[in-house]
């Protein structure tokens, strides 16, 4: 029995962890060593089983295979099968890596010096742990990727002569979340939309790129800030607005993320800047106690400084070999579910958004797509993201609440933040670089052709101040090219309706013409 083993490998069920199978089935992989071992761990989104029949299916997060793919109900096994079908999930191995100890996987490598999935486990122990194996380096066998690029994105990778691997790992020990490909994924990345994006603009006048790019910027920061639930007066979304339009020119650290907090939070004295010295959540207060209700808890304090260490590494380092939005999402989410901030997260969050984009130029050059907006369009979906992972990690935090309405970690979360599952993140985010480029930014160039037209039309009829202007053509806009009876009324009364007529027309010509 291997070192750490609680109880048997599971035979077939209906019911894993709560969660129902779609028929009776035996769990194998991730799913039988969570079970077997008690290990602490978000579970996966997709677990595997083997089914009674003949036929490999998906369903409802389970993927059945035949019989003929029974691993060996054993440790060396249910690792084997793990790594050749459901690709890695470290912090699961990460775990199991602890509570076995290292004799079970240096018997593993003793067993099949020259095996390929022995070598990468081999690997995986030594550069999750740190902690060398009584091994000698491998003398032979061809070199392994420690990921499956057909499975999980990598990056290119360097070899480890000691394991005869390619390490093509998308981080380090210190931060690596993972991202699996998927039909979506893959779609949006031979898209190519940082080139669909440049084409885009390409036929775009010098001077309507410019006021089309400081709307857009504008409109992000504004939306960053509503997405929290704050309307902070102009000038403080015009100063982060100029943030924004600054992202990828200092890499990401400690001190650029304090430096940005200190300007997103602007009046500091009810908030304590830099790391948290205490816990954080996400979450309501019970009306009567004041006692924390958490739908998401932070990071440990204790555990900040290692883990914005890296990010920071993940940034100079597999952020720039990623495809850039599934980098920015690693990047980014990581960073807010760590919220390492008492205040400021999530803007911050959504501007690591823009800083990965920028530095990897995939935006074209002094253009931002307004992701923020399209985030405060679909907040729904973005909220059903974030919890995509929170309510998985929520039943594995233990904590007490504290005499401030806090809450107090008892047990080492550290990993959880390091390792996660950023496959949603990264589809929801494509999929709203991907409407910024189909939909916002060739409506708001369309927006400002028609007004210039509109406005030289009727300058030529009428002398008109540009403050007017714009509100004629705002209430042209909101009642379908009509000017109300409160419009001809009150702001342009002067108006001969002969005159009102005409600018209706005129408005309806250039829709048309430009449509």
């Amino acid at each position: 029995m291997e070192q750490g083993r609680r109880k048997p490998f599971s035979g077939a069920v209906s019911i894993f962890h709560g969660r129902w199978m779609p028929e009776t089935a035996i769990p194998v992989g991730y799913a039988a060593l969570i079970d077997a071992f008690e290990l602490p761990v978000p579970v996966p989104i997709n677990l595997s089983a083997i089914g009674p029949r003949h036929k490999v299916y998906e369903a409802e997060s389970w993927n059945i295979y035949t019989p003929r793919h029974q691993p060996g109900n054993d440790l060396a096994g249910h690792l084997t099968f793990a790594l050749r079908y459901e690709g890695l999930d470290l912090a699961v191995l990460k775990a199991l890596f602890r509570k076995i100890g290292p004799e079970p996987i240096a018997d593993m490598v003793r067993a099949a010096p020259t095996g390929a999935y022995a070598r990468r486990l081999w690997f995986l122990y030594e550069w999750l742990l740190g902690i060398r194996l009584d091994l000698p380096d491998a003398a032979q066998g061809t070199y392994a990727l420690v990921v499956d690029p057909d499975r999980q994105f990598a990056v290119g990778g360097a070899s480890s002569t000691r394991h005869r691997v390619k390490n093509n790992l998308p981080g380090t020990p210190a931060f690596c979340p993972m991202i699996f490909r998927t039909p979506a994924l893959d779609a949006f990345v031979a898209r190519g939309l940082g080139d669909e994006a440049r084409q885009l603009i390409a036929e775009v006048p010098a001077d309507l790129l410019a006021r089309t790019a400081a709307f857009l910027l504008l409109k992000d920061s504004r939306s960053s800030f509503q997405i929290e639930g704050e309307d902070p007066p102009q000038d403080r979304i015009q100063r982060w607005s100029q943030v924004i339009g600054e992202a990828g020119r200092r890499p990401i650290d400690r001190a650029e993320l304090e430096r940005l907090q200190r300007i997103v939070i602007g009046d500091a004295r009810f908030v304590h800047l830099g790391l948290r010295v205490e816990g954080g959540f996400i979450g309501e207060h019970d009306r009567l106690s004041g006692a924390p209700i958490p739908d998401h808890i932070s990071a440990r304090h204790e555990d900040l400084p290692s883990l914005i260490d890296g990010l920071a590494s993940f940034d100079r380092s597999a952020a720039q070999h990623l495809d850039p939005v599934l980098a920015a999402a690693a990047l980014a989410f990581g960073f807010v579910y760590i919220h390492p901030f008492e205040d400021g997260n999530g803007r911050l969050h959504r501007y690591l958004i823009h800083h990965v984009l920028a530095e990897r130029g995939f935006n074209p050059p002094g253009l931002v797509f307004p992701v923020s907006s399209v985030i405060l369009d679909r907040i729904d979906a973005y909220r059903t993201v974030l919890e995509s992972y929170s309510r998985r990690l929520l039943p594995l935090v233990h904590w007490q609440p504290t005499d401030r309405g806090n809450v107090a970690v008892l047990n080492d979360t550290a990993d959880f933040y390091r390792y996660f599952d950023a496959t949603p993140h990264a589809e929801f985010l494509f999929e709203c670089v991907a409407r910024t480029i189909d939909v916002d930014l060739p409506a708001e160039t369309a927006f400002l052709r028609i007004y210039d037209a509109f406005k030289i039309e009727v300058q030529q009829m009428i002398d008109m101040p540009d403050r007017l202007l714009d509100l004629l053509f705002r209430f042209l806009r909101q009642n379908e090219g009509r000017l109300s009876k409160r419009a001809r009324d009150k702001e342009f009364s002067a108006l001969s309706d002969a005159e009102a007529a005409r600018i209706e027309t005129i408005y309806a010509e250039i829709r048309q013409s430009t449509g």
